[in-house]
Formats: structure tokens, C-alpha cells, sequence
């Protein structure tokens, strides 16, 4: 009787590029910038990238291009949003009955809390040149920093399963 082996490290095999850019551009506008730039069509997706934390649940916008000729999925994504909480003033005083709300900063990747976007670049195979792409996107005025991301230093790679 033969014995059949599941490896799972090909399960944990990471076959996509990650890149952080810091910018003060809005999503939208950097998508536009993007598409000029590297000739493809990024659109917003109806699917935004949804994390649920100890504070709340709060959704990432996401735009996201297929590129069937090289096979390769783009997709930038948000990583700064905010969760907002209601919580009710029970003490005694003039503004009792009054309900606060409380904003909190949420990262998609708290790792890189300085990044304001990702461009994940998947099933890419070793004719991509990111060095290319990195040169690229930093010829875009507003954006001030462009970096690959080291994906063995991504604590939460859940977060980037979409």
C-alpha cells in the first residue's frame, strides 16, 4: 500500500511582488497615474479587501486589472483606513444621554505603517522586472517613496489573501 504526502509548504509558497508607495495622493487619482505609467487598466473593484479587528470591521479599496496575455493580476490596495466607534456616555452630568464617536486608525499590513498603498502583483513568473516597475512609479510627482516589500517580514500575509 503506497503512502500518500501532503507537503504544505507549496500551499505557503508566495508568488507575487508587493510594493509600498508613499504618497498623499488619493486612491483613484494614483490608480490614473499607475495606468498611464504602466499601460495597464487598473479599475475599482466591488471587492474591497475586508479585515475584521478587536475595534470594528472596516473595508480597503481596491483596484484591480488581469492582465491575460502575461497572466499576471494587479491590484492596489489601500493600506490606512479608519474604524469608527460608537460609545455611549453613561456618566452623570449636563451631557448625559450623548454618544461619542471615536475614530482609530487601522493598517492593512501594521508592519508598514508608513506605506499608504500596496501594488500586489501576482502569478508573475521571473520576467517581471520590479526594478522596472519601482523606477517607473517613482517618476510619478506626488508620490515621494517606492520600495519592494520583503514578504518574509509580513506578519499578518492573512490580510493579503483576497
Amino acid at each position: 500500500m503506497a503512502i500518500h504526502k501532503l507537503d504544505l509548504g507549496e500551499f505557503d509558497e508566495i508568488d507575487y511582488y508587493l510594493i509600498a508607495i508613499h504618497t498623499s495622493l488619493e486612491d483613484y487619482r494614483l490608480a490614473y497615474f499607475i495606468n498611464q505609467k504602466l499601460a495597464i487598466n487598473l479599475a475599482k473593484s466591488k471587492e474591497e479587501v475586508q479585515i475584521n479587528i478587536k475595534e470594528g470591521e472596516t473595508n480597503f479599496a481596491r483596484f484591480y486589472h488581469y492582465d491575460s496575455e502575461n497572466v499576471v493580476s494587479w491590484n492596489l490596495i489601500q493600506n490606512k483606513n479608519e474604524v469608527l466607534q460608537q460609545k455611549k456616555d453613561v456618566s452623570q452630568n449636563l451631557f448625559s444621554n450623548t454618544t461619542l464617536e471615536i475614530s482609530t486608525k487601522v493598517y492593512l499590513l501594521p508592519e508598514f505603517k508608513k506605506a499608504d498603498y500596496f501594488l500586489k502583483i501576482e502569478n508573475t513568473e521571473d520576467t517581471m522586472n520590479v526594478s522596472k516597475i519601482k523606477t517607473i512609479l517613482n517618476t510619478i510627482d506626488s508620490i515621494s517613496a517606492v520600495y519592494t516589500v520583503d514578504t518574509n517580514q509580513i506578519k499578518s500575509k492573512n490580510n493579503l489573501i483576497f
